[in-house]
Formats: C-alpha cells, structure tokens, sequence
C-alpha cells in the first residue's frame, strides 16, 4: 500500500466531538471532571471512539500528522488537545479562523510535502472540494472519524497513486 506522506485532520466532528457543538460554541473554564472533560456548562468534550487507535496507527507507519481547523477560538481547541493529552500526536498544527486553502499552503510550506501526497479528514463538505482542487487526497467524514472511514481514505490514497505509478511513470521512462 503506498501511504501519504502527510494525513490533516480537521477537529470539530472529525476527531471529536464537543457535546453536540463546535468547540468555539463552548463555554470555558475546561475541567475534569472524573475521567472526563467538560465545560461550564457540562458538556462532554471526547475523540471519537477510534481515534486513539487510528492516531496510534499513524504513529506505527511513521506517517506524519496534522490539524486543520477554523475555529474561532484556537486558544480553547489547544486547551482541549492538552486536556485530552493529544498535542504530541500532530507534528504540524493550523487552528485559526481561516481558509482552509491558507491551512494547507502553509501546511505544505512547513513540511515541504506537495499537496498530492497528503491525505485529508474533515465532516464538511466545502472544506473537502476546496482542498481537493488542490490535489489533496480528500475524505468527508459524516458522523465522526472511525476506522472504517480511515482505511477507505488509505485505499483511495493509494489506488490513486499506484494509478499514476503506472500510467505516468512508465511513460517518462521511455
């Protein structure tokens, strides 16, 4: 299987899930409370059942991760990512209140990997045309990351680069 050099996540709804909202519609201070993470207002704030296991599979692989959010209040989303002991799990971090295309340029400027060799998460779908026009493996994600969802995005990484190993390389090799 041929793996993306890079895999972008989005949070809200991909990754987590903020009890029901985004999490610039929270209400801080953040606490545990127990096990959990909660707002003032007590709403839960929790991965997605698979994501531990899909962040450990990244780790395994060596495939480098990363954030793209817009959210309006990058400073609570940090909050979250170290309440739920996450921050170490994405080398490269986009969390503010923009395009997703300035996310990826400067993604792609910061690792220097091309965007055809980046795979990509997010549960909205102007998000996943925007960035796919760039060239960018894309995947919409409709009720939370899960490992199912995961691997299909793989598969369709890979197939579509043992395509273009097979189609354009034998050709520039002439």
């Amino acid at each position: 299987m041929i793996l993306p050099e890079l895999i972008v996540f989005d949070l809200d709804f991909t990754l987590w899930d903020c009890g029901g909202t985004w999490c610039d519609c929270l209400s801080p201070p953040f606490r545990l409370r127990g096990n959990r993470i909660v707002d003032r207002g007590g709403r839960h704030v929790r991965f997605y059942s698979d994501v531990v296991s899909i962040l450990d599979l990244c780790d395994e692989r060596q495939i480098a991760t990363a954030l793209a959010s817009r959210t309006e209040q990058p400073e609570w989303a940090k909050e979250l990512l170290r309440l739920l002991e996450a921050t170490h799990r994405f080398a490269f971090s986009e969390i503010y209140p923009s395009s997703k295309l300035k996310h990826f340029a400067s993604l792609s400027r910061s690792t220097g990997v091309a965007y055809d060799r980046m795979l990509f998460f997010d549960d909205e779908m102007r998000n996943i045309h925007e960035v796919s026009d760039l060239g960018v493996t894309s995947v919409l994600v409709e009720d939370g990351l899960t490992r199912k969802v995961f691997d299909n995005g793989l598969e369709r990484f890979s197939q579509k680069h043992a395509y273009w190993i097979s189609v354009v390389e034998p050709a520039t090799t002439r």
